[in-house]
């Protein structure tokens, strides 16, 4: 007598449902070559017809959360549009800001950092499509020594065929960074980032449904830049200077006592040398008499 797997066929059995009118149409011998019983094939169709339904459900509320996102992006504008004033009044503010970013900081060279000392202010904005895309607009003093452009925007398009474009920058005589700078590659590699600087990924336009950088400033730098400005200056270390006086002074302590302790370890063993002699003496003392 054939016996039966009371747990059901093998994952290799498995075979993909036909979806929409197909399901439940299937003979009793389509049933049979796939591997189940009709009680657990009909189960199954059921179970598909169920996650289909869920599935436009999660579709419809992915349109919804659109609707909403793009009314509260346009809340959100005259609060973006005020901070950024406020930020006018605040001397380097986004260097500062960027410089503190654990991962936009590994995108910014020493050279870099002079130039972007004149970024005055930094915008994001999303397309009216949120889907379709977003711009990254920085805004430079008219005194900036290094180009002449006041304004460079990256922008990208995701809808279809994704890309990216940028203003191209108008380079002061001998000021061109992206010539001048050498990437230091050890540092760039940290956290899967490529290694790369500030302006030649300004012009980077490889694959920008993959812009790492792009979506740091857009979806942590850009919402609140200030957490990022009030970090705490660290040294290369990653120790808080004031740390490390303060451990420098523990060790300090630590030492001071380690001697203290020895001394009065000492002073104990000359004490009981001390008892130990005197029974001595007072048995020569009981000779001689």
């Amino acid at each position: 007598m054939e016996s039966h797997n009371s747990t059901g066929p093998s994952p290799r059995k498995m075979k993909k449902l036909d979806e929409g009118a197909q399901a439940g149409s299937e003979s009793e011998d389509d049933m049979q070559e796939s591997g189940f019983d009709p009680a657990t094939q009909k189960a199954l169709e059921e179970i598909d017809g169920l996650q289909n339904e869920i599935d436009g459900l999660n579709e419809k509320a992915s349109e919804e959360i659109l609707t909403v996102e793009q009314k509260y992006n346009k809340l959100r504008k005259p609060h973006f549009d005020k901070r950024n004033e406020v930020i006018g009044r605040v001397k380097n503010f986004w260097i500062t800001a960027m410089v503190n970013h654990p991962q936009v900081s590994l995108l910014i060279d020493e050279e870099e950092e002079d130039c972007l000392h004149f970024l005055s202010k930094m915008e994001v904005e999303e397309f009216d499509d949120i889907k379709s895309g977003y711009r990254i607009k920085f805004y430079f003093d008219p005194q900036n020594p290094f180009f002449s452009n006041e304004l460079l925007v990256k922008e990208f398009h995701l809808g279809g065929d994704p890309k990216s474009t940028s203003t191209e920058i108008q380079w002061k005589q001998g000021m061109d960074l992206t010539k001048r700078i050498k990437d230091s590659n050890s540092q760039r590699r940290k956290r899967g980032f490529e290694p790369k600087n500030f302006f030649s990924w300004l012009a980077d336009h490889g694959d920008p449904s993959s812009d790492d950088i792009a979506e740091v400033i857009k979806d942590d730098l850009w919402p609140n830049p200030l957490q990022y400005y009030l970090v705490p200056d660290i040294d290369g270390n990653g120790i808080d200077e004031d740390d490390s006086d303060e451990d420098g002074e523990e060790d300090e302590d630590d030492e001071a006592v380690v001697v203290v302790e020895e001394e009065e370890e000492n002073d104990d063993d000359d004490d009981e040398g001390g008892d130990k002699e005197a029974p001595d003496a007072q048995e020569e003392e009981d000779d001689d008499d």
